[in-house]
């Protein structure tokens, strides 16, 4: 039976699937049905006669490009399944297979994973490391080169200002670069990058590649386009170049991923490069109810470059969005966890519930509250606050203070040194009798005898900071560690630096709010140890609220949803602001994600104050976000303290 476009999809769906040939825009708003536009596209497509084996499918997951096509399966049949549908590294991948000899590759060459890259990225770099008492790990130099060659940048200039603060010659970095080539070649191997460049490179370089692709492609569609990298975007543009019927889905409000490489300018100048283009909107929303679409509306129009769109409500009623003015942290996190209550009482399951953020320490306080009582909650990273390595490493020092005899403590504090490995951290617990603590001078001092040589520079500068830390205060202990090592460390060691920076400050006004050391460790042994029991395989997931990043909730929805630390410098987040005008639409924009992802109940949560590391009070204004939004909008509430 031939299929009812009518009645299966709304005037905006069917124009879009349904369009002539040639390059196609179409701007999908949050909740609009962008993935069944796409979906009955490819099965017009096939409908009408196109060989499924000469359309182009391109996403960003194999799951979703899998979902599409078993869609299109029901509608249209098994034809379905010679469609090229899939990432665009598995894209590149079959690519390079048949054009391995233009490729410079070996027939049977091996994909490195992630892991695999980074061990071959360790040992090609075993000498620098010798040489060079501070030198990135090897995941921290993965992560820069692989921005720098998704951006089609400069890999060795941007090496260089990544770890600008280690002041290493530039020939380091020619070094690095070299290596890490000559090993992939040693391992007859690629990484997930080489996938793209050297498809890229293929099709640049020898033009009978590129003219069998773009002659077998007679359709190209992409999925969530914004989110498309330069490296990405040149690719589309190539395979598509001949017959020119590339049809491109996603949102600009949505595009949140600048700091991975991905570039909205791609999806914004579509018109521009392809001057004939049908562009066709998406804005009739089936999601959430009225109220929370005005917030999103009012909110994202006060960004500039971008394509404007008004998010229309299918559904009727429901409660406006609620602006909840709260005192600090503290009661915030009471104040979810009791409202969380009063929804299970009415309900709605945990797993219908959902709180966002705009960074990880936003929800310290929450996990501690949940913890406490007894609600089951997961976390999208898998890794809970004080189970992050960097976590982890700042809290050794407090530990030793506390307990002397940790052994764990002690190991991971000297791991952290150059030559420092598990066999000698052993070496040194015994030497030093099996207790230690750094706010004892004589332990300072008999530690720096035994190290190694590599490794007394840098204990030298940490032992001179713990000396000047007031005993009666070992909390100052986490302070003087960054300031001396620590924050340093970050950007030889991990990928994400200024993000876990951003931690390590809200870990330290977070510890200097205990009375006690004792009391706070005791507390994120309770977190960490009582309430992370996992259910055994096999049985089925239990019930939980989900915590979040708003990056990481993209695409998914709930019926309530709690934003936390909406107040200016958090959301939006004080470093994003200070990149600029880019900075700041960005944020506006993750602002606009995280409100699309509730249907039913949206609370905005505005704590007034919180502690500072010094002891003092600070104090907050309401996110930009919330104070432009017209009046009426949210209803406003201001809970007790109890």
């Amino acid at each position: 039976m031939p299929i009812d476009y009518d009645r299966e999809l709304n005037a905006e769906q069917r124009a879009a699937a349904l369009a002539p040939d040639g390059p196609v825009l179409v701007i999908a708003a949050a909740g609009t049905g962008k993935t069944r536009t796409l979906t009955y596209r490819v099965a017009h497509l096939v409908e009408r006669g196109v060989p499924p084996d000469r359309i182009l499918l391109l996403t960003f997951t194999n799951r979703a490009a899998q979902e599409m096509l078993e869609r299109a399966r029901v509608l249209v049949g098994e034809r379905v399944g010679s469609v090229w549908g899939g990432t665009f590294h598995h894209f590149a991948h079959r690519v390079l297979r048949r054009c391995v000899e233009a490729a410079g590759l070996d027939p049977g060459f091996a994909i490195l994973d992630e892991d695999d890259a980074v061990a071959a990225m360790r040992r090609c770099t075993a000498d620098l490391r010798k040489r060079h008492a501070h030198f990135p790990k090897p995941e921290a130099l993965m992560d820069a080169l692989s921005l720098a060659r998704n951006r089609r940048a400069d890999p060795l200039a941007d090496l260089a200002d990544r770890f600008a603060d280690l002041a290493l010659p530039e020939s380091v970095w020619e070094e690095t670069v070299r290596a890490y080539a000559a090993a992939k070649r040693e391992l007859r191997a690629v990484d997930f990058d080489d996938l793209l460049e050297r498809t890229l490179e293929v099709f640049e370089r020898h033009p009978a590649a590129l003219d069998y692709y773009q002659r077998k492609f007679l359709h190209v569609l992409v999925d969530e386009y914004q989110d498309t990298n330069p490296l990405q975007a040149r690719l589309v543009d190539l395979v598509a170049g001949l017959h020119r019927n590339l049809l491109v889905v996603g949102d600009d409000f949505q595009s949140i991923y600048a700091w991975r490489g991905a570039d909205y300018r791609n999806f914004l100048s579509f018109p521009q490069r392809y001057s004939d283009a049908r562009v066709f909107f998406l804005e009739t929303n089936y999601r959430s109810v009225p109220g929370i679409l005005a917030v999103a509306n009012a909110s994202i129009a006060g960004n500039p470059d971008q394509f404007q769109k008004t998010l229309r409500a299918v559904r009727t009623g429901g409660e406006p969005p609620v602006r909840v003015r709260l005192r600090d942290g503290q009661h915030q996190a009471r104040w979810v966890v009791g409202r969380v209550a009063n929804l299970l009482g009415e309900g709605i399951p945990l797993r219908e519930m959902a709180v966002l953020y705009r960074s990880h320490f936003h929800a310290l306080e929450l996990q501690m509250e949940l913890a406490r009582a007894a609600v089951p909650y997961s976390i999208t990273s898998g890794v809970r606050f004080f189970e992050q390595a960097h976590i982890k490493d700042a809290l050794a020092p407090l530990r030793l203070a506390w307990q002397p005899s940790d052994t764990l403590a002690f190991a991971r504090l000297a791991g952290l040194l150059p030559r420092v490995g598990e066999r000698t951290a052993r070496s040194l617990w015994a030497t030093l009798g099996g207790r230690w603590s750094p706010l004892v001078s004589e332990d300072l001092d008999r530690l720096a005898a035994v190290l190694p040589e590599a490794a007394r520079t840098d204990w030298a500068a940490i032992a001179d900071a713990f000396r000047r830390v007031d005993p009666r205060r070992p909390a100052d202990l986490l302070g003087a560690f960054r300031a001396a090592f620590y924050d340093r460390h970050l950007s030889e060691a991990f990928e994400d630096p200024a993000r876990r920076q951003e931690d390590l400050e809200e870990l330290e006004r977070f510890v200097a709010g205990y009375p006690t050391l004792g009391d706070f460790l005791h507390e994120v042994a309770l977190l960490t140890n009582v309430d992370t029991h996992r259910p055994r395989p096999g049985t089925p997931a239990p019930d939980r609220l989900l915590l979040s990043t708003v990056h990481q909730a993209k695409g998914l929805e709930w019926r309530a949803v709690f934003l936390l630390w909406m107040d200016e410098g958090m959301f939006p987040a004080g470093r994003a602001l200070e990149a600029g005008a880019d900075g700041a639409a960005e944020e506006r924009r993750l602002f606009y994600v995280a409100v699309t992802r509730a249907r039913d109940l949206l609370c905005l949560c505005v704590p007034k104050m919180r502690r500072g590391r010094d002891g003092r009070i600070q104090y907050f204004a309401p996110s930009r976000f919330l104070e432009e939004l017209p009046a009426g909008l949210a209803r406003v509430e201001t809970p007790p303290l109890w």
